[in-house]
């Protein structure tokens, strides 16, 4: 099978995001952007004790992109400047489009402060083409059971499609950008391929586990492959049970001006998005 070769492994590093511990996968200092995909953030896995301290992230501002969190492990509650407002849970995956401009907030829920538990998840910033940087926001509020499962190798390999199709199942997650987003479990000692359109940019993250490529090298948890476009599939094999996020998705071929929470093309283009969540035009957060 004609399997994809690796262009970078990127390991993931520890920052602090306001007070938060996550490890960064992308951007690094030899990779900026995979294009669509330009950032990915693992936060967890951590142990919070019942009514301890937990995950939360302040009201801040986002333009331009598609904020994802996909949650793998435990409870957050999201609140937004257009009224907005979901519980997620294990397994649930919340897309939203900033558009023309979104204030939001993350924190830990009420139920899962209370009970305390495992807290784990990925955070993954989709970039927009310039015709849709100024759409109306939008926020996707995904429940595990919406999201169609395929297994194969007699249930030793899961995969969830999050986005986009595969196998002749679609994600139920819209996004203006089209992309492929699975989430991946493999157990120990088997090998599955991935198949993916051949335009499209690939790269996989690996949470948990430990796993070989194609060319027989052994990646362990906290990396991410980024992929060449020379092949159709991804070849995995479980070292250790597995846990993957596959994410491909097409090109966008436009230039990337960003600062902070804004994803813009030019420099006049983020003036303009600070001087509009100054005036309030990007809504106002009311908790």
């Amino acid at each position: 099978m004609d399997y994809r070769s690796i262009a970078h492994i990127l390991k993931a590093e520890p920052i602090d995001m306001g007070g938060t511990r996550v490890k960064q996968a992308l951007p690094t200092t030899r990779v900026d952007q995979i294009s669509p995909f330009l950032l990915l953030h693992h936060f967890g896995p951590t142990a919070v004790a019942p009514g301890g301290a937990a995950f939360e992230v302040a009201p801040h501002p986002h333009r331009g992109f598609e904020p994802v969190t996909f949650l793998y492990r435990g409870g957050l509650r999201h609140k937004d400047s257009r009224g907005n407002e979901g519980i997620l849970s294990s397994g649930d995956v919340q897309w939203m489009t900033a558009g023309r401009g979104i204030i939001h907030s993350e924190r830990a829920s009420d139920t899962f402060r209370e009970s305390g538990g495992i807290l784990e998840g990925v955070q993954l910033w989709v970039n927009l083409p310039r015709e849709y940087k100024m759409v109306q926001p939008r926020y996707q509020n995904i429940k595990a059971g919406q999201i169609p499962q395929i297994t194969k190798g007699e249930g030793k390999v899961r995969i969830k499609i999050v986005a986009g199709n595969y196998e002749g199942q679609t994600g139920p997650a819209q996004s203006y950008t089209p992309i492929l987003a699975l989430q991946v479990v493999v157990q120990s000692g088997v090998a599955t391929s991935i198949d993916l359109p051949e335009h499209f940019n690939a790269m996989l993250y690996l949470l948990s586990g430990e796993m070989e490529s194609a060319n027989g090298f052994v990646y362990e948890s906290g990396t991410l492959l980024h992929y060449k476009q020379d092949g159709a599939s991804l070849f995995i094999r479980a070292r250790k049970d597995a846990e993957l996020l596959v994410l491909a998705g097409a090109s966008i071929d436009e230039p990337v001006a960003q600062w902070g929470p804004y994803v813009m093309n030019t420099q006049t283009e983020l003036l303009e998005a600070m001087r509009d969540y100054q005036m309030g035009k990007m809504g106002f957060y009311i908790d």
